[in-house]
């Protein structure tokens, strides 16, 4: 699968990384392929429960991140959207706003402003 992604033609994949069972980020290198045209968007932050998560820690993911991606070609979000399923996730707007200010502030922290 990594090596097909790795093919297309892309500006951006967002790739859902919340979970331990997403796996480590090993076959980024090889979706990555090298294209410095393509970024890879890491969806880190999960949109499923309402606990936000450690700023720290998702920082240091990302830094993982980077042995198989240079860092400008990474970005940081949410790993899907609040509503994706009928009945929606365990989150109410506040929660999705605060999910979101934490997103802002690790990017800026990350890549600057």
């Amino acid at each position: 699968m990594a090596s097909y992604l790795g093919q297309l033609n892309y500006d951006g994949l967002f790739l859902e990384y919340d979970s331990d069972r997403d796996g480590d980020f090993s076959p980024l290198s090889t979706i990555w392929n090298g294209n410095q045209n393509k970024r890879i968007v890491l969806g880190l932050i999960t949109s499923k429960y309402p606990e936000l998560e450690d700023k720290a820690v998702i920082i240091n993911r990302i830094k993982e991140a980077t042995n198989y991606v240079p860092l400008q070609n990474l970005a940081l979000s949410t790993q899907c959207g609040f509503a994706s399923t009928e009945e929606g996730n365990k989150l109410n707007e506040d929660q999705q706003w605060a999910k979101l200010q934490l997103v802002k502030d690790i990017a800026e922290e990350v890549w600057g402003k």
